[in-house]
């Protein structure tokens, strides 16, 4: 009988291994997965495909890593013992029309609304007008936390704005994800540190899962930037040339964010403290006590991310869709929600709630694009109403929930979003901000079409294609 030759003993072996893994992390998915449907899958897919599903499973099975939690919830009790400042309780919001579904979000966001803000509503070149000339008039400090930092034509006009500041003394930090930041180059970089600015990425300190799925799962995808702790941005503006409508393929780029003063600037700060401390170790010495607007609107920063003991981007769509009792608008670039916040919106458009939700006509991101058909199929006849924005690529992440609460922030109505990334939003719970809000979704409304065409009348490409693309939802 002749002996097996070395090769193929190598193969049968590493086969062996491939498969054994593959079980191993079948039973961890078991074990691991938040639905039987994904259990079902991930064991499926590793048994029969180990080649592929092991690989994919390290870069996206079992999210939640523990190890990395265990890390970011150490530095987070690190950075709030050591905090000289914050006290929700100094400014209360007063109670209002909204202040039952006021109470679920700061139930949610773990601190309590501020009374006395000014929140303006900023679109598209306006708001990097507002933010520039907020830099622009710095003393003390400028805090930036952004998804998409490009070494491009706004990329630059950045840059100079802050060596100039820098220069002047004012103190400049920057937090960018490498992932969403996957092109900007060193020089850039370089530059900004040999002006004495301090800019780092979001996973640098934690340099062993510099090369793990972490970049790919573990997204800083806050939009933040804090001036003087007197001023506060956010929305879903990155700092890119398409966010100008330079891109041809995507066209005019339509997008939204809010300018904060009073004391809510302070809980949009702590969220930029903790991601720093998380990135660097550092504990920033900052101002906490912003000048307070009187007879403003109440605020609340609610943030969400993979460490969070619950999954509070989630139960910030559920709570607004329970909570809404006429209307819930929603614009959102990507629409790949979980059967929970699929069957929330048709109960709500069941209970006779306006619901409608604002999405793109163009993609950026095909694979989303994609998969958001075989949603909006399986939703027709809801009475959930679909609108697609034609003009250009709508890229804000807006909530209005009846005539009292309006949010703005970087949350998507997408599982990565709710699950997988780190998010910031503001709430503001103010009738007239609200009204403004609603005005701003129905000039939207009125550039977009409804979206009620069957699946079953699309391209044989978008027909087969939809379904396959959904199943990649989970980590869209």
């Amino acid at each position: 009988m002749a002996l097996p030759s070395p090769l193929s003993f190598g193969l049968s072996a590493g086969l062996f291994a491939l498969q054994f893994v593959a079980a191993f992390f079948a039973l961890r998915a078991i074990r691991s997965a938040r639905t039987p449907q994904g259990a079902v899958g991930w064991a499926f897919f590793l048994m029969v495909f180990p080649l592929l599903g092991v690989p994919a499973f390290l870069v996206f099975g079992d999210f939640r890593y523990h190890g990395m939690v265990r890390a970011r919830r150490s530095s987070q009790m690190t950075i709030h013992a050591s905090s000289r400042g914050l006290d929700d309780r100094s400014m209360p919001a007063p109670a209002e029309e909204a202040d039952p579904m006021r109470k679920g979000f700061e139930a949610l966001a773990g601190r309590s609304a501020v009374g006395q803000n000014a929140a303006a509503l900023l679109t598209d070149r306006a708001a990097f007008e507002a933010v520039f000339t907020a830099i622009a008039n710095a003393r003390r400090y400028i805090l930036i936390e952004t998804y998409i930092l490009r070494n491009d034509r706004l990329g630059r006009a950045l840059q100079e704005r802050l060596i100039k500041k820098a220069r002047e003394g004012v103190r400049v930090e920057i937090l960018y994800d490498p992932f969403g930041s996957y092109s900007l180059d060193r020089a850039y970089v370089r530059r900004l540190r040999e002006a004495g600015v301090a800019i780092t990425d979001f996973h640098s300190r934690h340099g062993w899962r510099l090369f793990a799925p972490m970049r790919l799962n573990f997204r800083d995808h806050r939009k933040i930037t804090v001036i003087d702790g007197e001023t506060a941005f956010t929305g879903g503006f990155n700092f890119g040339d398409e966010y100008l409508g330079r891109n041809p393929a995507l066209g005019a780029w339509r997008d939204t964010m809010v300018r904060l003063e009073g004391p809510v600037v302070a809980q949009m700060q702590s969220h930029f403290v903790d991601d720093w401390h998380w990135a660097t170790g550092e504990s920033l010495d900052l101002y906490w006590r912003p000048r307070a607007a009187p007879g403003g609107v109440s605020a609340l920063v609610l943030a969400s991310g993979p460490a969070d003991a619950r999954e509070t981007g989630s139960l910030y769509f559920l709570h607004a869709l329970t909570s809404a009792r006429k209307r819930l608008w929603i614009s959102t670039p990507y629409f790949t929600p979980d059967s929970g916040l699929m069957n929330a919106l048709c109960l709500a458009a069941a209970r006779g709630v306006d619901v409608r939700v604002i999405i793109p006509a163009k993609r950026d991101h095909w694979l989303s694009w994609l998969a958001a058909f075989a949603f909006l199929d399986e939703m027709r006849g809801s009475g959930v109403r679909f609108y697609r924005y034609a003009p250009g690529f709508i890229h804000q992440k807006v909530l209005l929930i009846d005539d009292a609460v309006a949010s703005i922030g970087s949350h998507n109505l997408d599982s990565r979003s709710c699950r997988l990334n780190f998010e910031a939003s503001a709430l503001i719970f103010d009738s007239g901000f609200a009204q403004a809000v609603a005005a701003m979704l129905e000039t939207d409304i009125a550039a977009s079409s409804i979206h009620d065409r069957p699946l079953s009348d699309e391209s044989a490409a978008l027909r087969i294609g939809a379904p396959i693309a959904r199943l990649f939802s989970p980590i869209l």
